[in-house]
């Protein structure tokens, strides 16, 4: 009888395989290949290399491009893309800057050309023009600067402000008549007083002061006066009032002038101290008409009206005017509605007006009167003031000329400063 083979025993072989499963799970059964997961081979190859060679893993999207460093490309796989927010980041940048950029040229454009339309768009404008015979064009640019002393527009309390005389003055004077040329050539600006007092001859009214060609016929008649004598085209005409001035300065925040001496002149309603001063509208109005108390008489004034109109626009045309819309839109309100020009002005005209006159005031600019041989020159109509012929014809050839640095042998030399 065949023998039985041996019982096996069954506790043996269920503790062999215990010991060889992981954590209780059974062995695989052999031949079948272990699932791995992608990129197995990969990592385990990285685990292997010493720890100096491999490659940082990134901390955040901002980093992964670091793994680009890895000095082997074999081992470190496909870079993973860059996130769409980083890589669109420079392109909002760019974007942002551009929209900033054309913001402030739109405003560069726009802001100059709104604030001058403002002041035009309340200037008063008259015809001005001479009605006779004219000279020939000239070149460069010639403004006819007048300020007229006439009270009407004032109310009672506005001329007592100003010290205007009483309220029964009718009738139109000059206080200022002066010539401002622009040149073409790029010389100097020139602002030329004319005293009103000057003895000259008036159009169909004989020799008179030349004040009174405006007392007769108007910015029409002083205008073609100016023209004859001279010989000088005009091409525009600007006028201010009382008023006017006053409120100019004002509109500016007043302006700083320096009087030598005391002023105490009580027909201009003026009485101030000696040495640099703030001065409001009146004050500066008074200090440019004063001239009683002057001892050169209306030179001495038309040498304060140059640097008043000089400090004026000088403070007008400052950054911290400019640039501040709530000073800069009053001053150009306030500004247009104290001004009179000619109707064939236009606002380019205007422009080129301000523009000439902070030349012509500046520290390269020329300003002067018209020369003089006789300061009280006697006429049946009182006492005038003689042209130094020969020396004004020379002045205005090179007006004429448009040669304005000829005129700088003609300025006399600076007064020395009182002890």
């Amino acid at each position: 009888m065949p023998a039985e083979p041996p019982e096996r025993d069954t506790s043996a072989d269920e503790a062999q395989r215990w010991h060889s499963t992981t954590y209780g799970k059974p062995r695989r059964a052999a031949g079948r290949p272990a699932a791995q997961t992608p990129g197995h081979q990969q990592r385990l190859a990285e685990l292997q290399r010493p720890p100096a060679t491999r490659p940082r893993a990134p901390q955040d999207p901002q980093d992964a491009h670091d793994l680009s460093e890895s000095p082997d490309p074999q081992d470190r796989g496909p870079v993973p893309p860059r996130p769409a927010r980083a890589r669109r980041r420079p392109h909002v940048r760019r974007r942002r800057v551009l929209a900033v950029v054309a913001v402030l040229v739109v405003l560069a454009v726009t802001y100059p050309v709104a604030l001058a339309w403002r002041g035009w768009s309340s200037v008063d404008k008259i015809a001005a023009a001479s009605t006779g015979e004219r000279p020939a064009a000239t070149p460069g640019t010639t403004y006819l600067i007048v300020g007229s002393d006439s009270r009407d527009g004032l109310t009672p309390a506005e001329i007592a402000e100003y010290s205007a005389g009483g309220a029964d003055i009718s009738g139109q004077r000059t206080d200022t008549i002066m010539l401002l040329h622009v040149p073409d050539g790029g010389g100097p600006a020139a602002l030329i007083s004319i005293p009103r007092d000057s003895w000259v001859p008036i159009p169909g009214h004989d020799k008179n002061k030349i004040n009174a060609a405006f007392s007769i016929g108007g910015a029409p008649l002083l205008m073609q006066t100016v023209e004859q004598v001279s010989g000088l085209r005009i091409d525009h005409y600007v006028e201010t009032g009382f008023g006017g001035f006053a409120q100019i300065v004002n509109a500016v925040g007043g302006v700083t002038m320096c009087p030598a001496k005391a002023v105490d002149d009580v027909r201009a309603g003026l009485n101030i101290p000696a040495g640099c001063q703030q001065m409001d509208g009146k004050t500066a109005l008074g200090y440019a008409r004063y001239r009683y108390t002057d001892v050169q008489g209306d030179f001495g004034r038309v040498q304060r009206q140059r640097e008043l109109l000089g400090a004026i626009v000088s403070k007008a045309a400052s950054p911290t005017t400019l640039l501040n819309p709530f000073r800069a839109f009053p001053l150009a309100s306030a500004g247009g509605a104290a001004v009179t020009v000619d109707d064939e002005s236009s606002i380019t005209d205007l422009v080129g007006f301000l523009r000439g006159m902070r030349a012509a005031t500046g520290s390269g600019g020329i300003s002067m009167t018209v020369p003089v041989s006789d300061p009280n020159y006697r006429t049946g109509h009182g006492t005038a003031v003689k042209w130094d012929s020969q020396k004004a014809l020379a002045m205005f050839t090179d007006l004429k000329n448009d040669d304005t640095q000829a005129l700088t042998s003609l300025v006399p030399a600076p007064a020395p400063a009182p002890a």
